[in-house]
This record gives structure tokens, C-alpha cells and sequence, in this order.
């Protein structure tokens, strides 16, 4: 078997992006890679294509394997750009004789490409397509994350190919799990989750259900981004079972923003508290944390303690672009509490609690506000917030992981 043949005559025919530092506000610090697989049988498939940018590089390994125009089938398991920026061009080069999608996934691809004369075979949850001596049959996961996202399960192989599900931003010349530092995977698994797949955790939960109940006899979970899953399946369906029920570490994060360094003297205080009860607790600036690694840490900690000073009768910029980020991805069973200094008219307390509030935080305390400088006995305050922060943490935390 050499290295890109992940299984007996089927082939990892994707791209690595070593570059890619940013995707859609989501940092990508160890990059990223665009999965594709040909499955050689009689009716030869192609699951899954490649950003844009990379289609030679997919191309060039279909060709050391065959014609790319000897290829019947191509599956597209989800729609997005980054799984079918290539599929313009492939579909000129291949002229398959299907192309094997969701219902919303032809609506899709007819949105992005506008092509009406394609060959879409429309396929839903418990079709079966024969490839010869294999079978595809396919998993609508509607949601998960785009409306025509799905799964396609090679069953003689046991071969889940999951799009985006399951998936890291991890650029590696490895290609499974077992070849990877776990807890690098595992990391960046978490991060994947926490950034594209958190608020749709009631899906996640329903999905996981329904493939238990399926039975499938899964040896390898194949995400379009990152390694392969073929020896810590358990694992990492375990994990999305804990992230999907919103389980959560006695641990506590103090997010902040400041401007003259009084917010943040106030959250060392804070965190001091915390830390006093035996509570492990992440200090983390704004200005020098990205939002995408800060929801990382969100996605399994029990308390969010916010702060910001007011500026302009409201939050300072990098709070309130925060903010509006993982309130559109839907924590849940979380416990909150706020603090922050202002010069005169000191909105940001309210504000801050108010956000938290409409994102269904348990708020324990009224937080704390001072004026410009805090005094000794306000840090003593602040203190005191924290450790009532870290009471909180240590008596109410009914989903421990």
C-alpha cells in the first residue's frame, strides 16, 4: 500500500495547504488540508474535490493513478469552496457519467456554478449507488454544516467519509491519526468543533444518535479537512458526544479588554480569586488572543468571567466583536459573571451582562464596576468576585468531563 492509499484501491487524492493562515476569520495556524478520495472499483469515484488553489495538485495525484477521464462518479458531500472550488474544472476534464449529490447539495452547486446540464443523481438518507465490487450509500446531515451537507459510507471498506464533520485545520504529510501527535489532533479536532460545528451541537447530538442506531461497521472516519480517524474513533466520537451535550471542565476563563490597564488589573484580581478555590483558571487578553483559539477554550470551560472598560457609552472594539462572535455560535451551560472600569458614564458592567444574558448564561454575580483607577480595596473586591466565581464552579457543575 503506499502512502496516499488509505485502503485497498482506495486513494487520498487531496491537497495540503501548508500557507493558509486565516479561513473566514478562523485561524489556521498549522494550516489546513482539502481531502479527496478515488475509490478504484468498476465504476471508479471521485469523493470529494479541493479548494481552487489546489486543483493541479489533486489532478496530478488522480493522474499517477489513472486517466481522470476513465472516472463515472464524482460525490460532492457538501458544496462549500473549499471541498469544490475544483469542480468546475474537474467536471471539463472527467465528464462523468453522475454526479452524486443531496438534494440541497444540486440546489447548491447549481447556486455557485450555475450549470442546469450537469449529470446530478440526487441522493437521500439510505440510497445505495453500487460501484461494482463496492457500495456507497449515503447520510443527509443537513446542517452540519451547510443545508446539503451529508456522509457517504463505503460499506465493504467501512469507510465514513464524513465532509467537514469530524474534521482539524492541520496540515501534515501524514495521513491518520496514529501518525500525529493525538493531543495535536485532539486540539485541533476541539478547535474545528468549537468555531464551525458549536451551535449546531442538538444536530451533532441527533446525528451521532442515528448512525449508532444504523450500525454501521465504521473502521475509518475520512474528514475533508485533516487526518483520518482509523485508530481513535472511539475517541473522537466520545468527544463530539461531550462537546454536543455541552459538558463542561471545572475550569474558568477571565476574557478582557483594557485600555488603560485598569480592566486588566481588575481580571488578575479576579483570576486570583478563582485560582484561590482551587479552580484552574485562563487569563486571556483580547487584544492578543484570536477569537477562533479564545472559543476553543470557551467550548469546555464552566464559568466566562468578562471585562471591559466603557468607551463611547459602551464596550471597547475587541470585546464587542467577540461578543458578537460566540453569540452566533450558541454556548450553553455556562456560568457568567462581569467587571470593567470606566471614567463617567460606566456602561460596560450592564452591557456585558446583558450580552451573557441573551446567550442564556447562568449570570451569579452583578459584577463589579470601578472608576478609573482601582483602589486597593476594589482588587480586594475583585478578589472576592472571584472567589464567589470559584464557589459557583465547584458546587454547580452537573455535566463534568
Amino acid at each position: 500500500m503506499n502512502m496516499h492509499e488509505i485502503a485497498q484501491g482506495i486513494h487520498w487524492v487531496g491537497a495540503v495547504d501548508w500557507d493558509v493562515r486565516d479561513f473566514h476569520g478562523y485561524s489556521t495556524l498549522e494550516g489546513t488540508s482539502y481531502n479527496a478520495f478515488l475509490i478504484i472499483d468498476e465504476k471508479i469515484t471521485l469523493v470529494d474535490t479541493v479548494k481552487h488553489t489546489h486543483q493541479h495538485d489533486m489532478m496530478h495525484r488522480i493522474r499517477r493513478l489513472i486517466d481522470p477521464a476513465k472516472i463515472d462518479y464524482i460525490v460532492v458531500n457538501h458544496a462549500e469552496f473549499d471541498h469544490s472550488g475544483s469542480l468546475a474544472a474537474a467536471m471539463e476534464i472527467i465528464k462523468p457519467e453522475k454526479l452524486i449529490c443531496s438534494a440541497m447539495g444540486k440546489k447548491s452547486l447549481m447556486d455557485h456554478f450555475h450549470h442546469t446540464d450537469w449529470p446530478y443523481e440526487v441522493v437521500k438518507t439510505g440510497d445505495e449507488i453500487s460501484l461494482g465490487e463496492r457500495t456507497l450509500s449515503f447520510i443527509e446531515t443537513r446542517m452540519l454544516h451547510w443545508p446539503d451537507s451529508m456522509f457517504t459510507f463505503c460499506k465493504e471498506d467501512g469507510i465514513l467519509f464524513t465532509s467537514d464533520a469530524f474534521g482539524q485545520h492541520l496540515a501534515t504529510s501524514e495521513r491518520f491519526d496514529d501518525q500525529v501527535d493525538l493531543g495535536r489532533v485532539m486540539t485541533q479536532a476541539a478547535k474545528y468543533y468549537a468555531n464551525i460545528l458549536y451551535l449546531y451541537s442538538p444536530l451533532v447530538k441527533k446525528l451521532l444518535a442515528q448512525i449508532q442506531q444504523m450500525d454501521l461497521d465504521i473502521k475509518m472516519v475520512a474528514p475533508d479537512h485533516g487526518v483520518i480517524w482509523r485508530s481513535h474513533i472511539d475517541k473522537i466520537i466520545a468527544s463530539y458526544e461531550s462537546w454536543s451535550s455541552h459538558e463542561s471542565e471545572q475550569r474558568a476563563l477571565v476574557i478582557y479588554e483594557t485600555m488603560w490597564r485598569s480592566t486588566e488589573a481588575m481580571a488578575k484580581a479576579v483570576a486570583s480569586g478563582i485560582e484561590s478555590c482551587g479552580v484552574p483558571v485562563d487569563l486571556i487578553n483580547l487584544k492578543v488572543n484570536h477569537h477562533s483559539d479564545i472559543m476553543t477554550r470557551v467550548l469546555t470551560a464552566r464559568a466566562l468571567v468578562l471585562g471591559s472598560s466603557t468607551l463611547n457609552n459602551g464596550l471597547l472594539p475587541y470585546m464587542a466583536g467577540f461578543l458578537s462572535y460566540m453569540r452566533g455560535l450558541k454556548p450553553q451551560n455556562k456560568i457568567g459573571a462581569a467587571f470593567g472600569s470606566y471614567g463617567w458614564s460606566g456602561e460596560s458592567v450592564k452591557m456585558l451582562n446583558e450580552a451573557m444574558s441573551e446567550m442564556k448564561l447562568d449570570i451569579i454575580d452583578e459584577g463589579i464596576r470601578v472608576k478609573f483607577v482601582p483602589t486597593h480595596d476594589d482588587l480586594a473586591g475583585c478578589v472576592e468576585l472571584g472567589k464567589r466565581i470559584g464557589a459557583a464552579v465547584l458546587a454547580d457543575n452537573p455535566t463534568t468531563s
